[in-house]
């Protein structure tokens, strides 16, 4: 800041005040129990139809294709996208189990 009145820096000088962080903040952070539950719920009850077709898609090569499954299932590209990744991680974890 320049205390000037005109130009990018204009205003008066000031310090800026530490804020402590909203919890709005916090928004979508994945939780200790959340991630524990989330596990504990695939470990028993395994993938949906949906998600058995999206892994078929991956296993064969066909990752465009699967995405634009995901999507038409899912809604939202981002969506899809994140489905297609996860399930490839998953895909990736099995095949480095057995």
């Amino acid at each position: 800041m320049s205390g000037i009145a005109v130009g990018l820096d204009k205003g008066h000088i000031v310090t800026k005040k530490a804020l402590v962080p909203k919890p709005s903040a916090r928004k979508g952070v994945l939780g200790k129990r959340t991630g524990f539950v989330r596990s504990l719920i695939r470990e028993v009850v395994g993938f949906a139809p949906y998600e058995k077709r999206i892994l078929e898609l991956l296993r064969i090569g066909k990752d465009k294709r699967a995405l634009k499954y995901a999507k038409r299932r899912l809604g939202t590209h981002l969506r899809a996208k994140r489905k297609r990744e996860e399930l490839s991680d998953a895909l990736r974890l099995a095949a480095k189990k057995g």
